[in-house]
């Protein structure tokens, strides 16, 4: 038994055919022999962001609860997501527990386990950036540049800081004129001002 006053059953409810009432059924009792108070099935999938139970049980639990999912997939299916989850119980000072994966944050194990999967998904983050920092260096030196393609030529570029350096338009004038943003304008009379230091 474990030492939890809310534990929480996060499950895909598909109430559509009776595999599906039998399986939420053996989800359902497998947390009651755990000692689960309370359950909140869920109906939305795992993968989805708006779960509204998943919402109410995170509500409901306090210092010292313990959350409890059959299985792990359950909470989450993507491992950012279920690190986001896991910091918040963390932070309310509750535990976490799932039956079939036998991971349980209230021993030092379990909190082990849950640290190595966080230290896992940390490197595969940094992974990315690597790879990603990689790319844009190597386009760069194709000659591309990252972001949106401008909406103003070069030339269009040029004689939007002229008019304005020259006092024929004001900057939002010219910004009107050429059909962009007061900001682009102000963003070109400092790319001028900056070079023209240099």
């Amino acid at each position: 038994m474990f030492p939890f006053k809310i534990l929480w059953d996060f499950g895909v409810v598909c109430l559509n055919s009776p595999t599906d009432d039998q399986e939420t059924a053996i989800q359902e009792s497998a947390l009651k022999q755990a000692g689960c108070e309370k359950i909140f099935p869920e109906i939305a999938s795992g993968g989805r962001w708006d779960r509204p139970q998943l919402a109410r049980a995170l509500d409901h639990l306090r210092a010292g609860d313990v959350l409890v999912v059959w299985k792990l997939d359950r909470l989450s299916r993507s491992l950012k997501d279920l690190l986001t989850i896991m910091e918040r119980i963390d932070q309310l000072g509750a535990g976490f527990c799932s039956l079939t994966e036998a991971i349980d944050t209230t021993t030092p194990a379990g909190r082990m386990m849950m640290q190595m999967v966080g230290s896992f998904a940390e490197f595969e983050r940094a992974m990315i950036r690597e790879r990603t920092k990689a790319g844009m260096e190597s386009a760069r030196k194709q000659g591309r540049i990252g972001g949106r393609r401008s909406k103003l030529e070069i030339r269009q570029q040029q004689e939007i800081v002229t008019m304005v350096m020259t006092g024929q338009k004001t900057a939002a004038e010219a910004a009107r004129l050429f059909k962009v943003h007061p900001a682009t304008v102000s963003r070109l009379l400092a790319l001028k001002s900056g070079s023209a230091k240099n």
